[in-house]
């Protein structure tokens, strides 16, 4: 358990540097040979393409004077804390969940042509996850990093092609041993007849989320595209 510092905590869970998690486990033996049979897979990731409308959410952004990127990275990360299973990480033969799960997105940078990473602790107040974007991409851009934080998998890792509007979308990642971070990408959005649709794509471990949680997760985020007040 070398990936853990222990805080005060109640009984059963963890905190890593105040980070609260959780051993799961899976009482039904069903439940528990799906998790066997994917976990044991040379390749056990999957991915879902789909396109999102972001019609109305456009509209309000106009409205609002919001930025697009800092708006949806906050829209995507609240989905998926919304959802158990995309809070689950493998620890070898174990599963944690953690309490909340956090961007870390690709940005341009003003050092080279290609890509930074940018970590922010995910917030679940509009407003401060906002400023907190912007503070951390200014120091990415100035000072750009390709490494996570050792030892953590509280991640979601997000990325943006807003140069294509794709069909599918296959990652760059570790496989000996793999990782179960989701990975969640969007593209370039395009009109079709009245609406406008974003080309989006979830990749994530079979042992821990199935299709039915990536539906659950679109199906959230589509809800907070159309609805959630940024007020």
């Amino acid at each position: 358990m070398s990936y853990f510092f222990y805080i005060f905590a109640p009984p059963g869970t963890f905190t890593y540097k105040r980070r609260t998690m959780k051993f799961i486990h899976f009482d039904n033996p069903h439940r528990q040979k799906h998790f066997a049979l994917f976990n044991g897979m040379n390749h056990p990731h999957f991915g879902l393409s789909t396109h999102l409308d972001i019609s109305v959410f456009l509209a309000r952004l106009q409205s609002q004077n919001l930025a697009f990127t800092p708006t949806i990275v906050y829209l995507v990360c609240r989905a998926a804390n919304a959802i158990t299973e995309f809070r689950w990480r493998i620890r070898g033969e174990q599963v944690v969940e953690h309490e909340l799960v956090h961007p870390s997105f690709t940005v341009p940078t003003e050092a080279s042509t290609v890509f930074s990473f940018c970590y922010v602790d995910y917030r679940p107040e509009f407003s401060e996850f906002v400023a907190a974007y912007h503070a951390a991409v200014a120091r990415m851009q100035q000072n750009p990093s390709m490494e996570d934080e050792a030892g953590r998998d509280d991640y979601l890792f997000l990325s943006a092609v807003p140069w294509v509007s794709f069909t599918s979308v296959q990652h760059a990642m570790p496989y000996h041993p793999g990782d179960s971070v989701p990975r969640i990408v969007w593209g370039k959005y395009f009109r079709e007849g009245d609406r406008t649709q974003l080309p989006f794509s979830v990749q994530a471990h079979h042992a821990v989320v199935d299709g039915w949680h990536v539906g659950q997760y679109l199906q959230t985020l589509q809800a907070l595209l159309d609805e959630f007040d940024f007020r």
